[in-house]
């Protein structure tokens, strides 16, 4: 027999996610910093792009935010 659908703590989740997103942004942008003269352009381009991905997993988990409040 299939589970309830228990969406009661999603708002929970959804801010520890966009905590989590924020902090994984951050370190990278500081390794980013500390080892500029150590990583390789493409190594440098393939951390940029998923960070650039980070930020719009974070808009879309503040939608979704907005949407369970709602």
């Amino acid at each position: 027999m299939a589970k309830p659908d228990d969406r009661s703590d999603n708002v929970a989740k959804l801010k520890k996610m966009i905590e989590n997103t924020q902090q994984n942004i951050s370190e990278t942008k500081d390794y980013l910093q500390s080892h500029e003269n150590e990583i390789s352009n493409n190594d440098r381009t393939n951390l940029e792009n998923k960070n650039a991905r980070r930020e719009e997993s974070l808009d879309a988990f503040s939608s979704e935010v907005e949407d369970e409040l709602q």
